[in-house]
């Protein structure tokens, strides 16, 4: 049996972070700094505010006008799971 090892969201998001920067700068040859320094995260409490922030996430690239609508953004992950869940 494999044991059960859990992570804090702040240090995941850390690791999500820190990696993509690294990376975005090294692609553009820079060293300024990338993204905000504070992150915010809350509870999700029912399905109707958990679709809210997934749409809202899934529209991100879409209002920043790099598609036109979402499932034409080349890096949008959808997988059908999430939605399934609730």
């Amino acid at each position: 049996m494999v044991p059960e090892i859990i992570f804090p969201l702040k240090d995941i998001l850390r690791i999500i972070k820190g990696v993509s920067s690294n990376n975005i700068k090294r692609l553009l040859g820079t060293k300024l700094a990338i993204g905000q320094s504070e992150s915010f995260d809350r509870i999700v409490r029912d399905a109707d505010e958990w679709r809210g922030k997934y749409d809202y996430i899934r529209n991100n690239a879409v209002k920043a006008g790099l598609a036109e609508k979402p499932e034409d953004y080349p890096w949008l992950l959808e997988r059908e799971d999430f939605l399934k869940h609730w």
